[in-house]
């Protein structure tokens, strides 16, 4: 099999548990890819420090120095670029990306959501999945496309919900699996075992 090492380029808001998680799947060499550069649209953010530890470029970039959304991604097109990136990893990225972001890297953007998409996209998942009583939820990695949450499927795992679960006590249940699962979706894709067809991806 044609395995590529990729190259990879995080975008981060918050603690960046899943990035830590795929930079150890690396170092394991249980994943053929690697982070080169880890980019926060928040200057406090944790996941900038955990970059630093490890070597790794960790930039702060600032969106309001910037007049437009437009301009602030094309920062990001240029960084990315410049890191020669194979693939961006969304990582509790706060931000929705524009059409325009989207189009630069068509089918190369990753996102991985706390439930079984199409159920409960966007905000709080796990407490919408204890809301409305579902006896299973999970989580899903997915290619981003414009809409929220909607973009082509790679991989889903089903985590129980518990009884006595609350939104906090289900997420963290859930996190374990984000970690296990999206580094094996990026390995599927530097294994050329991914393909999209619509919208349905297609792994061989």
């Amino acid at each position: 099999m044609n395995t590529k090492t990729l190259r990879l380029g995080v975008l981060v808001s918050g603690r960046g548990s899943n990035m830590e998680a795929i930079i150890k799947a690396g170092e394991e060499g249980k994943l053929n890819a690697k982070v080169v550069v880890v980019i926060s649209d928040r200057s406090e953010a944790p996941a900038l420090k955990k970059a630093e530890r490890k070597n790794i470029k960790s930039l702060y970039v600032n969106p309001k120095q910037f007049s437009t959304k437009a301009e602030y991604e094309e920062e990001l097109i240029k960084i990315f670029s410049s890191f020669e990136v194979d693939l961006i990893i969304l990582a509790g990225f706060m931000r929705l990306l524009s059409p325009r972001f989207l189009s630069y890297y068509k089918n190369k953007v990753l996102n991985i959501h706390p439930s079984l998409l199409p159920s409960f996209p966007g905000l709080e998942p796990q407490k919408q999945a204890i809301d409305y009583g579902v006896k299973v939820s999970g989580c899903t990695v997915h290619f981003v496309d414009e809409g929220m949450d909607t973009g082509p499927i790679i991989l889903q795992r089903a985590v129980p919900v518990l009884e006595d679960d609350d939104a906090e006590s289900l997420a963290e249940r859930i996190l374990k699996e984000e970690h296990d699962l999206y580094w094996r979706a990026i390995q599927l894709i530097a294994e050329g075992r991914v393909t999209i067809e619509g919208r349905k991806v297609i792994l061989k």
